[in-house]
């Protein structure tokens, strides 16, 4: 009865992708895959299948929460009755609907995709290749992004256990967890496909070879495959299609139209008119309200922040949004915070005097004294038990239960709409990143460098001249990570950096994450949550799926 119900499921959901992109449903399937016009429908249908809806849901948006959240890029501002709640502070549960709606939407196009390889045949036409390519390559994407959700790093064990690869269209095709290994292997062997079937130009908002090169590269990055990470970057910058954005635009990434971004590899293209709604249930929502749409519960985490303020002229602060309280004549109220000993913000508003700044604290004036570290400017003062606290000295923040609301905007404004946003899979920075830290591990610290400074000299941040130059105590692949950090926050690789890495995510910063009786200050990579639970709905049908610790 069981395998029953999967049966009419997976038949419900096939034809009703198949009836979504055919209306014409007196026509065989077979019939309609012997023209690019039918082949092309059918690829677009599983391009808005891996978009989702306007409401949020669907593989994109799902993907996005489930790799942005368990960060330590975020801080949520308080509890929620969303799901997300459970990824967000590992308190993972198998009844997760996001987790649910993001596994059913892979597996549907994944099916989509197995249609058009089984009946479309090669060598046809350059145009009928590109699109059975594009078919390899969004299988390829949709099993890396789920192996990673559901199954521990590659680093960690090619034999742990991974997601079912389904690799037919048949309804009875019901195929167990396959190994890790298993599915980057198919991955890879399907990315080679699509780079070889790939040959003609199209806007970032389909696959393309530079598109299966990219992903390759960061593939065999995962897998530590190094050299062939820098070979595959290497390709995609070789290929002259793509340059970085400039400094003075690199804030407004996210905001231009995608077709107008000249280092966006590969997005999912949201239009306004099809893909927006009201704007209140997608993704930058949570982010930042703008122009009255949006929660504006989750922001940039302390550690972040301290991070980016290390240069007061990196142009990637420009992604963050601080939300000051003006005064009565429209201007900033200076202050100072920081974060105490229990992970809780303090705000106190200064004063100047004598040329001095104060802040008064139970009736005593603390005065805000200054020191150069390193070439940075640090403030602090010293507390009633004659301890040095270093604090931030800014301004006043609105502020909801108690966390600033330092808005992220990297999901928001696209075309000036506030919530429109088209997820990135790939760009030109990320190129310079992998073979930075592909560099670093085969020890070749210079070229790690090299490439990381490209990133840094564009944000507008000084150099590295040299491994004598890093902080003390951090090596060359340090260096890289928190570059990448940096650079890609917020885009959904944070979570796969720091445990692909075998490395901690130290979370000990405020936010809800730390409420209750068993926070996770620091997460190891070998803890049981770092990946998420087979959903129970998927078990209930097919019993045989294992499900994880």
């Amino acid at each position: 009865m069981k395998k029953l119900s999967l049966l009419i499921l997976l038949s419900s959901i096939f034809v009703a992708c198949e009836l979504e992109r055919f209306p014409y449903d007196s026509v065989a399937s077979e019939e309609l895959f012997e023209n690019e016009g039918g082949l092309e429908s059918a690829t677009l249908g599983t391009y808005a299948i891996l978009k989702g809806d306007a409401d949020g849901n669907g593989f994109a948006p799902q993907l996005f929460r489930l790799s942005e959240y368990p960060g330590d890029n975020v801080s949520l501002s308080g509890n929620t009755t969303d799901p997300l709640f459970y990824s967000y502070n590992y308190q993972n549960i198998t009844t997760n609907n996001r987790s649910n709606n993001m596994w059913t939407a892979a597996y549907q196009a994944v099916v989509g995709c197995n249609k058009v390889i089984e009946l479309a045949q090669e060598g046809e036409s350059p145009e009928r290749d590109q699109l059975i390519g594009e078919n390899y390559y969004l299988r390829a994407l949709i099993y890396f992004q789920m192996v990673n959700i559901y199954g521990r790093p590659y680093s960690q064990g090619a034999e742990n256990l991974g997601v079912p690869l389904k690799l037919t269209s048949e309804i009875d095709d019901l195929p167990d967890r396959h190994t890790v290994g298993q599915v980057y292997e198919q991955i890879v062997k399907d990315l080679l496909k699509a780079e070889e079937l790939m040959t003609l130009p199209k806007t970032n908002a389909y696959a393309t070879k530079e598109a299966a090169q990219a992903l390759l590269s960061r593939v065999f990055l995962y897998m530590e495959d190094n050299q062939r990470a820098i070979d595959y970057a290497d390709k995609v910058i070789a290929s002259g299609n793509y340059s970085l954005i400039p400094n003075a635009n690199l804030a407004d990434y996210f905001k231009l139209a995608p077709e107008d971004n000249s280092e966006t590899i590969f997005c999912f293209r949201y239009q306004e008119e099809s893909d927006y709604n009201h704007g209140w249930y997608t993704v930058g929502s949570l982010f930042a309200n703008i122009k009255g749409t949006g929660w504006g519960e989750m922001y940039a985490s302390s550690t972040y922040l301290d991070l980016i303020n290390r240069h007061p002229e990196d142009a990637r602060k420009g992604f963050i949004d601080p939300q000051y309280i003006l005064d009565d004549n429209g201007d900033k109220i200076p202050a100072v915070y920081w974060v105490d000993a229990d992970y809780k913000y303090q705000f106190r508003l200064t004063f100047e005097d004598g040329g001095s700044t104060f802040f008064t604290d139970n009736n005593i004036d603390y005065e805000v004294q200054s020191e150069e570290v390193n070439g940075r400017t640090l403030h602090f003062y010293i507390n009633a038990s004659a301890e040095k606290v270093y604090v931030t000295k800014d301004y006043d923040l609105y502020k909801r239960n108690g966390f600033p609301k330092f808005y992220v905007l990297k999901t928001s404004l696209q075309e000036d709409v506030a919530q429109l946003w088209s997820p990135v899979v790939s760009r030109l920075g990320e190129m310079y990143l992998n073979k930075a830290e592909a560099y670093a591990k085969m020890g070749d610290d210079a070229l790690a460098l090299e490439n990381i400074n490209i990133i840094r000299e564009r944000a507008g941040i000084p150099a590295y001249n040299g491994v004598g130059e890093l902080p003390a105590g951090t090596t060359a692949l340090d260096a890289v990570l928190e570059e990448r950090r940096l650079e890609l926050a917020f885009e959904g690789h944070r979570k796969f950096d720091v445990f692909r890495n075998n490395r901690t995510m130290n979370r000990s910063y405020p936010g809800s994450h730390l409420n209750g009786s068993n926070p996770y200050y620091q997460v190891l990579p070998t803890d049981d949550r770092v990946i998420e639970y087979i959903p129970e709905s998927q078990i209930i049908v097919q019993p045989t799926l294992k499900q994880n610790d």
